[in-house]
């Protein structure tokens, strides 16, 4: 049920849904990177990656001092639902905006 709950409040943020979506679209991205694409504070971007990790969605992969995060594979049926019907959600999707090479930041 505790997991079940989790996903389900994960889904229920706009931000969270459009780093679904973005990251389903571009894959795996450098924290930088999304922070550039999207337009966000380092801060509010962290807290929402970290409630989508904890919630199962998400996977980080640490190099150096940067995270870099990509959609979980595999997803259970679950979590692959709601990616499916997030693909389908009429989303403003900003082009990426890589400020990373070779798995260094320049910001």
């Amino acid at each position: 049920m505790e997991i079940f709950l989790k996903t389900v409040s994960a889904l229920n943020d706009e931000t969270r849904v459009l780093l679904l979506r973005f990251l389903d679209e571009y894959g795996e991205c450098c924290v930088c990177d999304l922070q550039e694409s999207l337009d966000m504070i380092q801060s509010r971007l962290s807290r929402h990656l970290k409630i989508l990790k904890e919630a199962g969605f998400l996977r980080v992969e640490r190099k150096g001092t940067w995270g870099f995060y990509a959609i979980r594979s595999p997803l259970d049926r679950f979590r692959t639902e709601a990616l499916r019907e997030i693909r389908h959600l009429e989303t403003a999707l900003p082009p990426l905006k890589k400020s990373s090479q070779n798995g260094a930041c320049k910001i």
